[in-house]
């Protein structure tokens, strides 16, 4: 998807824009959220972007990495960027604090199907760090309660303290949205559900499944097994749409290391409707 699409005033993909870290928030161990704020005033006043996109945030003289976005600020002037430490520029971007500037290239990649989801009740799927891009998604539904149905949250975790944006369930539920967490290993006080993320999908309630849209973001085994658990609960193929954001690369498909099959994610997805995918995700380590 050309940025230019989406508002950014530059139709130049490999053109990054000054940003500034206004905040940090420290979400769970390793995994913090940035707040960006674009340095260009105009640049700020026409960007835009949809749930599901992604930025390339690129530190000079260390390069750059593909993160999905993870929401915007309530005033819409700043970008929120949920980064995993796992490599030399998200350790980078650690180390620069509040006040640090970098480079910005973006938005980039296919959004979550919002139209799609207009009058239908909607399954948010998620995994660890996957609820980072599905929360624009989420914002955007109990934003306009009217024009959906009723939004469904399952999130799993490997632990209690690995849990995502936990401070704002009680908001999600409190708006309307029904919240199921399960955790892959209990500690003590927790009194959650146990287990992998599937088995809520396989215990929910699912009034119209062939009105209802899954949206699922984790790891590639979870989203096997949840596409599964959907299918069999009677959700049409091609009402599942999934992330394969752990794809993506260089953004615009030049570098080829987001090829997956025929489809290049960093401008075919990462957003992907399921059935489009199927016959890929048979095969294991593609």
């Amino acid at each position: 998807m050309n940025p230019a699409s989406c508002g950014t005033p530059a139709a130049n993909p490999w053109l990054a824009f000054p940003v500034q870290i206004t905040g940090i928030t420290d979400e769970t161990p390793g995994v913090s959220t940035y707040e960006l704020q674009l340095t260009d005033a105009e640049v700020a006043r026409n960007y835009r972007f949809q749930p599901g996109q992604f930025n390339m945030l690129y530190l000079p003289g260390v390069g750059e990495a593909a993160i999905s976005l993870s929401g915007q600020s309530e005033s819409g002037d700043r970008l929120r960027h949920t980064v995993r430490l796992a490599g030399n520029v998200t350790h980078s971007l650690a180390g620069l604090g509040v006040g640090g500037r970098f480079g910005l290239r973006g938005p980039f990649g296919t959004p979550w199907p919002m139209e799609e989801c207009r009058g239908r009740d909607v399954v948010a799927v998620a995994g660890g760090l996957g609820l980072a891009p599905l929360r624009p998604a989420i914002d955007a539904i109990l934003n306009a309660p009217d024009e959906y149905g009723q939004l469904t949250i399952l999130y799993g975790a490997r632990t209690p303290e690995h849990l995502l944006f936990e401070q704002v369930y009680p908001d999600w539920r409190q708006n309307g949205a029904v919240v199921n967490v399960t955790v892959d290993r209990s500690l003590p006080g927790w009194q959650g559900h146990v287990g992998v993320v599937p088995l809520l999908v396989d215990r929910m309630q699912l009034p119209d499944p062939e009105n209802t849209v899954f949206l699922i973001c984790g790891p590639d085994v979870m989203m096997k097994y949840t596409v599964s658990s959907a299918l069999n609960r009677g959700v049409p193929a091609e009402r599942i749409w999934i992330n394969m954001e752990r794809n993506m690369n260089c953004a615009v498909g030049l570098c080829g290391h987001c090829q997956y099959g025929p489809e290049f994610i960093c401008k075919d997805g990462p957003v992907l409707r399921y059935d489009r995918v199927q016959p890929m995700l048979r095969v294991e380590d593609l």
